[in-house]
């Protein structure tokens, strides 16, 4: 079985997200801070009239801040019928990956990170790292941003 992955760059790192998930991408767009939020929640912004938290996902896996500007874009996604929005430098291409080129995440010991982490999958002579999206929603609860606000 293939499947299907949207590839990004988060600095020198390639990454890759199923497509399935992906509902737009935008150009990058200044958030509103929402206070006591986690530090990886930039803030929100308006999108046709929802309310989108914005990640930046290098806080997020544990890499350091991002300080945005208009090269960033967002990419919005729908992960457990919850839309999110994840600050990346630039996105790549579609890709697939037959099931047997999903390699499994090594047990490293990453903090609770390794939840994030579908598998690696060697694209184009690079290794790149497949999200696993409902670790990281079930991980920022509607708690998180209800005690934010």
């Amino acid at each position: 079985m293939a499947h299907q992955f949207m590839t990004f760059q988060l600095a020198d790192r390639l990454m890759g997200i199923d497509i399935m998930a992906i509902r737009e991408i935008r150009a990058w767009t200044p958030t509103t801070k929402l206070p006591n939020a986690p530090s990886y929640v930039r803030g929100v912004v308006n999108l046709r009239g929802t309310v989108l938290p914005v990640i930046d996902l290098s806080d997020r896996l544990g890499w350091g801040r991002v300080e945005p500007t208009e090269r960033n874009v967002i990419i919005v996604l729908e992960i457990l019928d919850q839309m999110h929005g994840l600050i990346v430098d630039s996105v790549n291409d579609i890709v697939i990956v037959e099931e047997s080129s999903l390699q499994p995440p090594p047990v490293i010991g990453m903090g609770g990170r390794e939840n994030f982490l579908q598998g690696l999958a060697l694209v184009e002579d690079r290794m790149a790292i497949i999200l696993k999206l409902e670790g990281m929603a079930m991980d920022l609860s509607q708690s998180d941003l209800a005690n934010a606000a």
